[in-house]
């Protein structure tokens, strides 16, 4: 029987998830959740009281937010070098909270509608979506994976960030972000957790 019991919806960052739970390979439940009621039902929202998913319930522990769950899946499986090599601490954190932080907030904004003026930069924290995606450009022409010569859960977060922007068109479609997405879709675990995702969505 599982330990692992993932609370997802195939429309939804749920799909992040899912593909760092194939990259970790251990057995998992998914547990679908609907959108409306069924997310905001009492016994859902006892296991989250955001009412959204994804949701990792790991040994009857409770893990949220995409980035949190990569960086805990990793620890929690340390035999599947999913975490990052020793000295390569830093480039590992460091880029899949830039993820978390900058890059998906100044892609939403930016989405949405709305971008800081000059003067409304430094509060933003992001500065701009030019910058932050220059960043990230910067950094990724000159590495073929987040964190060292390995690929690790930081992937998985930043790679969905960047294939879900270039999907929709949220990202620009830059040489480096393209070549980088490149190689990520070419893993099995990649080709195995959309397959899976892609078998769950309703039917238009």
């Amino acid at each position: 029987m599982s330990d692992i019991t993932f609370y997802t919806n195939p429309q939804s960052r749920g799909q992040i998830v899912r593909w760092m739970l194939e990259e970790v390979g251990e057995p998992y439940e998914t547990q679908v959740v609907e959108y409306g009621e069924q997310m905001k039902a009492a016994d859902f929202l006892a296991i989250n009281p955001m009412g959204k998913v994804p949701v990792v319930v790991h040994n009857g522990q409770v893990v949220t937010e995409c980035a949190a769950i990569c960086a805990y899946l990793a620890s929690a499986f340390p035999e599947k070098n999913l975490g990052p090599a020793e000295g390569d601490e830093a480039a590992y954190f460091r880029w899949m909270f830039f993820a978390a932080g900058p890059l998906e907030t100044a892609v939403l904004n930016r989405s949405m509608g709305w971008e800081p003026e000059e003067k409304q930069q430094a509060t933003a924290g992001y500065g701009s979506y030019k910058l932050t995606l220059a960043t990230l450009e910067d950094f990724l022409s000159n590495n073929a994976y987040v964190s060292g010569d390995s690929f690790t859960a930081a992937d998985v977060y930043v790679g969905s960030h960047l294939d879900f922007g270039l999907m929709f068109g949220t990202i620009e479609p830059r040489e480096s972000f393209t070549r980088y997405m490149e190689n990520l879709r070419g893993r099995d675990a990649y080709k195995i957790a959309k397959q899976k995702d892609m078998a769950l969505m309703p039917e238009s």
